[in-house]
Formats: C-alpha cells, sequence, structure tokens
C-alpha cells in the first residue's frame, strides 16, 4: 500500500530522494559504479535474449541513485554486464535502505494524511491518535513487503530481487519486458525462473499485515487485494527502473 501510493505521489509531484544519514549507517548498495566488484561472466542459461547481459561502460560511482531525486531506487541495475552476482546480506541492506531510506518517512505521512482524509479504516475515525495508527499501519506495509519481496523469500529461495534494466529494443518491448519482471526473475546463478519471491513475498506481507489492520481489512477478499495491489505497483515501479536512465539522461542534456 504505501509503496504503490508512494509511487502514485512520485508520478504526481515529479519528484522520488536526501536527508543527513548517520555515520553509522550502513553504506547502501551499490549495483553499478567504478566500486562495483569484478564481474563475472555472463551465464549461458539465462533462458532468453531479455536477460542477457549486454556490454556497457561502467557508469561513475554517484552514491544511490533516486528516481525524480527522491524515490529510493537502491535494487536497480543499469550496468548488467558488469554486475556482481548478489548475496544474501546484500538483500538485506537493499530491503533496509528501501524501507528506511530518509524520503521514506515523510511519503508515509503523506499517504496516512491521504487515508485519513479518505476516511479508509473507518473505524478507527479521525483525530491525531488515529493518524498516528495510519501512519504505523502504512510504514508496516511498506518494511514488511520490502522485507519480504527484497531479503527473505530471496534468500530461501536463492533468487536475485534486483531489477535489470534491459535499455535497448523499442518501447513496447522494453514496456513487455519491465512489466514481465513481476512474474520472471533470476536465479542466484543467473538463470532465468518464476518469481516466487515477488508473488509470495506479497502475499505473505499481505497477510501478516492483518495483525495491525482494523478488522473490517483483515477478511480474504480485501488481503488478497492488498497483495494483489502491491504486486500492480511493483510492476509499475518496474516500468519506471527501466525508464529512468532514459529521462535522467534528458533532463541532463537540457
Amino acid at each position: 500500500m504505501l509503496l504503490a501510493l508512494t509511487l502514485g505521489v512520485a508520478m504526481i509531484t515529479s519528484s522520488p530522494t536526501q536527508a543527513t544519514q548517520a555515520s553509522q549507517a550502513p553504506a547502501p548498495p551499490q549495483t553499478t559504479g567504478s566500486d562495483a566488484p569484478q564481474p563475472s561472466p555472463p551465464s549461458k542459461k539465462d533462458g532468453g535474449s531479455d536477460d542477457k547481459p549486454e556490454a556497457s561502460e561502467p557508469t561513475e560511482d554517484r552514491g544511490p541513485d533516486r528516481i525524480f531525486g527522491v524515490l529510493p531506487n537502491y535494487t536497480t541495475v543499469t550496468d548488467r554486464a558488469h554486475a556482481a552476482p548478489v548475496d544474501t546480506k546484500q538483500t538485506f541492506v537493499m530491503a533496509a535502505w528501501s524501507s528506511f531510506d530518509p524520503y521514506v518517512f515523510p511519503f508515509v505521512g503523506v499517504v496516512a494524511g491521504i487515508a485519513q482524509a479518505a476516511n479508509q479504516e473507518p473505524s478507527w475515525g479521525g483525530g491525531a491518535a488515529a493518524y498516528g495508527r495510519r501512519y504505523a499501519m502504512a510504514f508496516g506495509d511498506n518494511t514488511i513487503g520490502n522485507f519480504m519481496t527484497t531479503a527473505v523469500l530471496p534468500t530461501a529461495l536463492h533468487q536475485d530481487p534486483r531489477y535489470f534494466v534491459l535499455g535497448s529494443g523499442g518501447f513496447l518491448h522494453r514496456f513487455g519486458y519491465a512489466a514481465s519482471r513481476s512474474v520472471v526473475t533470476r536465479s542466484r546463478d543467473g538463470r532465468r525462473e518464476f518469481n516466487a519471491s515477488e508473488i509470495g513475498g506479497n502475499a505473505i506481507a499481505a497477510i501478516l499485515s492483518n495483525a495491525y489492520h482494523p478488522v473490517e481489512d483483515r477478511d480474504v477478499s480485501t488481503t488478497a487485494y492488498r497483495m494483489g495491489s502491491q504486486i500492480m505497483w511493483d510492476t509499475l515501479s518496474n516500468e519506471m527502473k527501466e525508464f529512468w536512465p532514459d529521462i535522467r539522461q534528458r533532463l541532463r542534456h537540457h
């Protein structure tokens, strides 16, 4: 829910993320750049031209990339030919930075405010206390979803949760590729397989969130709706990740 509405706000305001970060915080994962580990040879078991890494020059290390300068973009690989395999520690770091990035907190506030204005979760009513509950609910939805789809399930299933930008071909081809990544992903050894981390992770997150959602949100249909909505918005997020490098380049030229 949070990521869904966050993406919506980001697209409306044309802005997705930097506040001062604590010196003790772990460095965000770098999926591209001159400091990246030495690349491993592309796998021949990848299963299709869409996933075949294409040679490209390493990009300059600019720190964490943010879509429109705001939206956290820690799980995207733009230089597929030079991307090292991901490990378990990196998946948890990516999930943590996607959940606790400084710009996540104000977005949660906006999401909670919209929910309060629309009188979602009507049994909670209005007022400061109700707003606090909606804020905690939205933050919990985002955090649990991130960890389930980016760290927990990928670790258990040995899958790579990152989004690998195709970056070439026509618009429709790239659009279709980005949409398909919600159901197709890579194993850690480079094979193409069903994205059980995305589907199963969002299903588990929706079920777990019933522990703190109001009673009227805990039935099977509402839980399934939350799961489906999150998958839909994750798919939209993939589209933004696919075309963001093109948009960023155009913005720099202008």
